[in-house]
């Protein structure tokens, strides 16, 4: 990798050289700029507003624009001859735990290699000292003109540098939180918790840029001549109003759908349980009730059920005292002989029988049957009297 500038680590009175490589590179596609009638290239075109001429790269130089809108020229060697320490070298002025790095400070990244034979010694002790303490170093150096913080820390066997803002340069966020008074309960923080283990981590490796793929295809589709555009689905804006917790409840029931997990309730990770889904309005699904018609008639059918054993139990009871009746009558009964008396018995006998196996008589049946067996009950006697 071709180097951006070489110096050296000021590390005590330890000198390290190094050059500085570049640690990022950008993948963005990039778009010229074309008239739009005929195609052609449109350039910007660096003209001297004194004489109208257009200038090269090499007979450009720096100049600093007063008030007054004089300039001042600066070269190079002007700023090369400053009183600095750092327009060489890197100077490392405190080692701080990685933690009391603001991520607003970080800036571009660089790779820091060892310059030459000498240099592999002193670099390697920088970056086993920093490993071993844990922390990084925070140092000073100028690039490009300006001097610069910079933060040192050890990437695999070798010392990367973030370029750091100054303090000065992040903005305080006033007037950027929310102004309304907002009530946050535990149970909607139970429920973002589950969210978060559920997601769980990514490896970094495995991100790539989607929008920039599809650009790609977009730009090799229209070269080859078959590049049809479709129409983007344009989601509502916001403003809704929503159950903040049903959307947390779904947002884990989809993250364990898409991670191949059974998509069970919220409160199987978070705990909150019935707590959290009483206090808030999640989606309820209602069940179908059915007609008035059929859930009378569903409800009675144990009734009817029960009904058709009582049944069943009066017309073998009735049956019982059919026969009984029929023995009397036989018995009493001078001109009816045995086989009579048998063939009545067996008679009443197959009737009970057929009563009992039926079992679908109706209460109307069975009140029919009672009756008839209160006759035949009741005129045995005069018979039995007659004798």
């Amino acid at each position: 990798m071709r180097s951006i500038w070489n110096g050296a680590i000021s590390f005590g009175l330890v000198s390290i050289p190094i050059k500085l490589v570049n640690a990022t590179e950008s993948h963005s596609i990039s778009f010229r700029q074309i008239h739009l009638a005929d195609g052609g290239r449109v350039r910007y075109r660096k003209v001297c507003e004194l004489d109208g001429e257009e200038v090269s790269g090499a007979e450009i130089g720096k100049g600093y624009e007063e008030a007054d809108g004089s300039v001042i020229p600066i070269t190079d060697e002007d700023l090369a001859q400053l009183p600095l320490a750092t327009a060489k070298t890197i100077e490392i002025m405190s080692f701080v735990p990685a933690e009391e790095i603001d991520p607003l400070q970080m800036d571009a990244a660089y790779y820091l290699a060892a310059n030459g034979a000498t240099a592999a010694k002193p670099y390697t002790l920088l970056r086993e000292a920093l490993k071993r303490s844990r922390k990084v170093a925070i140092a000073k150096f100028a690039l490009r003109g300006r001097e610069r913080l910079g933060m040192l820390r050890v990437v695999d066997d070798v010392i990367a540098m973030h370029g750091l803002l100054w303090p000065d340069e992040i903005r305080a966020p006033e007037g950027v939180a929310p102004d309304a008074e907002v009530t946050v309960r535990d149970a909607e923080l139970d429920l973002a918790d589950a969210l978060m283990a559920t997601l769980g981590e990514v490896e970094m490796e495995s991100l790539h840029d989607d929008y920039r793929d599809a650009v790609e295809a977009m730009i090799a589709a229209k070269a080859g001549g078959a590049f049809e555009p479709a129409e983007a689905t344009v989601e509502p804006a916001g403003g809704q109003v929503i159950d903040l917790m049903a959307a947390l409840e779904k947002s884990v029931r989809a993250a364990k759908a898409s991670r191949g997990e059974g998509a069970g309730g919220a409160e199987d990770e978070s705990g909150a349980g019935a707590g959290a889904g009483a206090e808030a309005e999640a989606e309820v699904t209602p069940m179908r009730r059915r007609s008035g018609g059929t859930g009378r008639k569903t409800a009675a059918a144990p009734k009817a059920v029960g009904g058709k054993k009582s049944t069943a139990a009066s017309a073998k009871k009735t049956a019982s005292s059919a026969g009984a009746a029929s023995k009397k009558k036989t018995a009493t009964t001078a001109k009816s002989g045995t086989a009579k008396s048998g063939t009545t018995k067996s008679t009443s006998t197959a009737s009970a029988k057929k009563a009992g196996t039926k079992k679908a008589g109706t209460a109307a049946g069975a009140k029919k049957a009672g009756t008839a067996a209160g006759a035949k009950k009741a005129a045995a006697p005069r018979k039995r009297a007659s004798a």
